[in-house]
C-alpha cells in the first residue's frame, strides 16, 4: 500500500558531498529537510528533502552507476524540474546568490510558463517554472509551429 505522506513519484540525486548539498539545496531553493538517516560515523546513509508536496532524495555517490555530475565530466542523465507559484525572477536571484551557475536565464515559454535553468557546484542541473499565462494548445501550436496533443 502506498504512503499517502510521500508522493508516487519523486527524483534522487547523488553528490560527492550530500551534506553540503543539503545546506545548499535549503538555502538556495528553501527545501526542508524532512529525513534523515546517518551511520554511527556521522555519515549521511539517506535524506530526503520537501518543498511543496515533492521530495527530492538526496544521497551519495554508491555505486559506479551512481555518481554526481562533478564525477562523470559534469554529465546529466537527468534534470530536475521545480514548479513554484511565486516570482521565478526573485527564485532565479536568490539560486544565483546562493551559488547556483545561472545557465538559462528567465525566459517565458510558448506554452505559458516563465523558466530558467540553473547548475548546482556539483553539477546537477535544475529547471525552475512558474505558470505566467493560460495558453491553449492551439495558441501553443501556433506560436511554436509544434503539434501539441494531451494537453487539456
Amino acid at each position: 500500500m502506498a504512503d499517502a505522506n510521500f508522493p508516487s513519484l519523486s527524483s534522487a540525486v547523488c553528490y560527492v558531498d550530500p551534506r553540503a548539498a543539503l545546506a545548499f539545496l535549503e538555502q538556495a531553493f528553501g527545501f526542508e529537510i524532512s529525513m534523515l538517516i546517518e551511520d554511527g560515523a556521522g555519515n549521511i546513509a539517506h535524506s530526503e528533502m520537501r518543498f511543496g508536496s515533492s521530495v527530492v532524495m538526496v544521497g551519495n555517490e554508491w555505486s559506479a552507476d551512481h555518481k554526481s555530475p562533478r564525477s562523470i565530466g559534469g554529465k546529466n542523465t537527468q534534470t530536475v524540474h521545480i514548479q513554484i507559484e511565486t516570482d521565478v525572477d526573485a527564485h532565479c536571484e536568490r539560486a544565483r546568490a546562493a551559488g547556483f551557475e545561472i545557465i538559462v536565464e528567465p525566459e517565458t515559454q510558448f506554452y505559458g510558463d516563465r523558466t530558467y535553468r540553473c547548475r548546482d557546484p556539483e553539477g546537477h542541473i535544475w529547471t525552475v517554472a512558474q505558470t505566467v499565462a493560460t495558453v491553449s494548445a492551439a495558441e501553443m501550436e501556433a506560436e511554436s509551429g509544434l503539434k501539441i496533443t494531451g494537453w487539456a
